[in-house]
């Protein structure tokens, strides 16, 4: 068997800790369980991670930089504002719905209670997302496709909160639908206030 690199190791650790997350809660996440899913001992789960929480801050940083390549895609793609947006809420909902463990971890004790730091990247990720959302949003009214009265902070933060309270739902609902039908529901509640008043 050739030996998987540090980077390759880690990938499994963190994909491991996602499916366990959806599948038993992130309460429920031991090293021990991480190690037995990946087929390793624990001792090396711990090589690799220090602590528990820095699995999943790791696990949050690896969702968080997969949002913001589909949000890069759609920024730099040279379509107009309106269509880049819808794009990416709906590639972002089809995303997560693979992941079903990133609810799971966004709405448990562990990230609101237990661990200041894991709070900290989160919104650290989610003032990022409403920056580029915002901006976005500046752009489509620079170009004409967008009202220019909105409030762009204002609709950026409306439209995480929209996809936000969507995975939420979608999780407590136990993933009984596709987080991807709520794209369309989203867009038609932002879109009457973003479009040009003529």
């Amino acid at each position: 068997m050739t030996r998987k690199t540090g980077k390759e190791r880690r990938a499994e650790i963190i994909q491991s800790s996602l499916e366990l997350a959806s599948e038993v809660g992130v309460g429920n996440v031991s090293t021990q369980a991480i190690a037995d899913r990946v087929g390793i001992a624990q001792a090396t789960v711990f090589k690799h991670f220090k602590t528990r929480n820095d699995i999943f801050r790791a696990v949050l940083e690896f969702v968080a930089s997969k949002v913001f390549k589909v949000l890069e895609a759609q920024i730099n793609s040279g379509n107009p504002a309106d269509i880049r947006l819808k794009n990416f809420i709906e590639r972002h909902l089809a995303m997560v719905n693979k992941m079903k463990g990133v609810p799971r971890l966004l709405f448990s004790d562990r990230l609101h209670v237990e661990d200041p730091e894991l709070k900290k990247t989160v919104r650290g990720i989610i003032t990022k997302l409403t920056e580029n959302i915002e901006k976005l949003i500046k752009d489509g009214m620079a170009e004409g496709t967008f009202n220019p009265n909105v409030n762009a902070q204002h609709m950026a933060r409306m439209v995480v909160t929209l996809v936000q309270g969507s995975i939420m739902r979608w999780s407590i609902f136990d993933f009984e639908h596709k987080l991807t039908d709520r794209s369309e529901e989203i867009w038609n509640v932002i879109w009457p206030a973003l479009k040009p008043q003529h």
